[in-house]
């Protein structure tokens, strides 16, 4: 028996963050705990940056390799790029220690009982909680194996490596444990279902299929005929697993509660990079294993689109909390990239590429600011507290403006850029009745928006409100950057669009 012969030049951003994620543990079991923290977040930066290099010299590369497994073109680069860029801020956010009283955001030691006695030594001692930085790299290589996943395995191997650090990343929160370990729990159970029918769904194609690999799965579209029943239970089972970990609606139910119990910064780092990570593999798996079927799968893409967009809008309307309201808003979102997603184009992957890495900014730089407003509870989420804010703090209630702006679409932002893209591209692929929903769904939306502008802006401040910590230099750097990137994309969006254009193309 031969040995596979691994590309290991093309693979070396995955190899980094993934050997920097055991190096992690390896120190978490070996290193005194005076030091994990420190070493834990320069190793995770200094892999993380490694790989973005890696990836920027990787470009124009195209080839499948890992025995057929892995796919290294341009969805896959611009898509790897993006998250370790997004992830590159998330650990500055991971590493903020000014907001707690030098603590950070995380339980000191998440195997603790909450309100036990040993989590209140470790409290009182100033212990900080390391393995974060092992299992969000752990989370990260999965989301850039997910998109560049080319056979059935590889993709279910890469959904269960970034899913599963997630989990336990949900319950480790420092306050309101409870809430954050029901959010894990939630999150655990529905995600584990979602798998498993997702994996129900890989039976039935490969039981048509005969294969695992993306192109003989679409060879064998137009070889097999009279089996069409199987191949499309499959379909639909896979893209019960998709769809749940991008929030569309009917498998959105976990997002809101898991967005509000997770910590913030878990909860930023997740609605960025997660939604990425998922759509990357939805267009590699529905253009180029499923794009046979495309007359097939398209009016269910409509129905989900059309049902995400509304309920995300509407049900956003009636949220009282900030970090629900923007757990519906990414929900509304994530209908936005469906209707460019039925396009099942070129330009149509373009858009979503696009969208997709300047909602991932956005959304970094608005939860981030969340954090920063805060009570003697903790972060003051319930929107009522942000009455004023604009008086007390100007200049972050304006940077938090300029993050709904974008979200809501409004020109001179990333987001009107990112929208324009997508509403374009269905309507250049015959999508034009999910276009006037979309719109129409962005009105509504909106609305929620610009409430809490006027909130911030147009109330007068709450006697005894919360007050608006000042963050260390993590924080800040992250929260301008992203405030920057998405002024900076919705004046001069070229460069990024063309880089999208350039990176739409699959090889097969």
């Amino acid at each position: 028996m031969n040995a596979p012969t691994l590309e290991y030049v093309e693979l070396a951003p995955l190899i980094t963050v993934f050997g920097a994620a055991v190096v992690g543990v390896l120190i978490e079991a070996f290193a005194p705990r005076r030091v994990r923290h420190p070493v834990q977040v320069g190793l995770a930066l200094v892999a993380l940056v490694a790989a973005l290099v890696q990836i920027i010299l990787l470009a124009g590369t195209e080839l499948i390799g890992a025995v057929g497994a892995v796919a290294v073109d341009g969805p896959a680069l611009f898509l790897q790029g993006t998250i370790l860029v997004l992830a590159i801020i998330s650990v500055g956010f991971f590493a903020e220690r000014r907001l707690e009283g030098g603590g950070d955001a995380f339980a000191p030691a998440a195997s603790t009982l909450p309100g036990s006695e040993d989590e209140r030594v470790l409290v009182r001692q100033g212990a900080l909680q390391t393995e974060v930085y092992p299992l969000a790299l752990f989370a990260v290589g999965g989301m850039m194996l997910f998109p560049a996943a080319n056979d059935l395995l590889m993709l279910f191997v890469a959904l269960e490596v970034m899913s599963l650090p997630l989990y336990l990343l949900c319950g480790m929160a420092r306050r309101r444990r409870l809430l954050s370990q029901e959010a894990a729990l939630k999150y655990f159970l529905l995600g584990a279902f979602s798998s498993a029918i997702f994996l129900f769904g890989m039976a039935f194609v490969y039981g048509y299929a005969g294969t695992l690999r993306f192109g003989e799965i679409s060879e064998a579209l137009t070889a097999n005929v009279g089996q069409d029943g199987i191949l499309l239970t499959g379909v639909g089972l896979m893209a019960v697993g998709l769809l749940f970990k991008v929030g569309a609606v009917p498998f959105h139910s976990w997002t809101p509660d898991v967005y509000q119990g997770a910590p913030t910064p878990i909860t930023g780092f997740m609605a960025a990079c997660t939604k990425l990570a998922a759509f990357g593999a939805m267009i590699r798996l529905f253009y180029v294993a499923f794009g046979g079927l495309r007359t097939d799968w398209q009016p269910m893409l409509w129905a989900v689109a059309i049902a995400t967009m509304l309920v995300g809008a509407v049900v956003a309307l009636t949220q009282t909390d900030i970090k629900r309201m923007l757990a519906y808003s990414s929900i509304a979102h994530a209908g936005f990239v469906l209707t460019a997603l039925v396009a099942a184009d070129s330009s149509g992957t373009a858009a979503i590429l696009f969208y997709l890495a300047t909602y991932g900014i956005a959304t970094l730089g608005a939860f981030a600011v969340v954090t920063l407003v805060r009570d003697a509870g903790g972060e003051a989420t319930h929107l009522a507290k942000w009455a004023g804010l604009g008086k007390r703090s100007p200049v972050l209630a304006a940077t938090f403006a300029l993050f709904l702006l974008a979200f809501a679409g409004i020109p001179l932002t990333s987001g009107f850029v990112g929208k324009l893209s997508v509403f374009t591209a269905a309507l250049d692929g015959g999508a034009a009745p999910l276009v006037i929903v979309g719109v129409i769904a962005s009105a509504v939306a909106a609305f929620f928006y610009v409430r809490v502008i006027v909130l911030m802006f147009f109330s007068d401040p709450v006697p005894d409100g919360p007050s608006v910590a000042v963050p260390s230099l993590w924080t800040t750097v992250g929260i301008t950057l992203g405030a920057a990137a998405t002024l900076l994309l919705g004046i001069v969006p070229g460069p990024l669009l063309d880089l999208a254009q350039q990176a739409s193309i699959f090889v097969r």
